[in-house]
């Protein structure tokens, strides 16, 4: 079933679950953000990539608007939901200044092997540990899923955007697997040539080589 939804573009990917804080400070936004408060109706992200708009977003639900500015100018608290393919972009939303899409919901699976997801976590810990990261997710390790930790695995925009658009959670836990196998090989010998440059001039104590 299809529905007409005001959508916000924004160079990001929103997943299901995320809490994400937005500083409004274009009017046509603004009057988006007070139209869903007064409402209670969500509203669409869709990832823009390469300047153009992508066809898979996330609906996202205004939790708080925690500071207004003279000018209009908010602070606002939202938190993602479900996943929509949008079938129409209206460049104006009927009335208002802001855009539009018609949209049909996706239907994500969630339920994912238990032993990659801890597999993920070992290698993000390596990861953060080589780049000296420390991150604290809110909840404990067996909850997790791959939306809660995509953003934490070094991905570019277009690779959390492919994430995005895979329903299944088995293939977004090999997606993010795979990721994390090849770049932390990467990320060692990015810390061995931080090392040598650092080390450059020093007094070196090294053995000799024996023939």
């Amino acid at each position: 079933m299809s529905e007409l939804i005001p959508i916000f573009p924004l160079e990001l990917v929103v997943y299901p679950g995320e809490a994400l804080n937005l500083h409004i400070f274009e009017p046509r936004y603004q009057q988006l953000i007070n139209d869903c408060a007064k409402t209670k109706k969500p509203f669409g992200i869709l990832p823009v990539l390469n300047r153009q708009v992508c066809e898979v977003g996330t609906m996202v639900h205004l939790k708080q608007i925690t500071n207004v500015q003279a000018d209009g100018q908010m602070d606002i608290r939202t938190e993602g939901s479900e996943i929509f393919r949008a079938t129409k972009l209206l460049k104006i939303f009927p009335g208002k200044l802001y855009s539009g899409a018609v949209v049909e919901f996706l239907e994500s699976q969630a339920n994912g092997d238990n032993g990659v997801m801890a597999e993920i976590l070992r290698s993000l810990n390596k990861l953060h540990a080589a780049l000296k990261v420390d991150k604290k997710f809110s909840k404990p390790a067996k909850q997790l899923g791959s939306y809660d930790v995509a953003h934490h695995c070094g991905l570019s925009l277009k690779q959390e955007y492919e994430l995005l658009k895979l329903l299944d959670e088995t293939e977004r836990l090999e997606y993010l697997r795979r990721h994390l196998e090849r770049v932390l090989p990467i990320v060692a010998e990015m810390e061995v040539l931080k090392q040598k440059i650092q080390l450059n001039g020093h007094f070196k104590h090294l053995p000799g080589f024996e023939l």
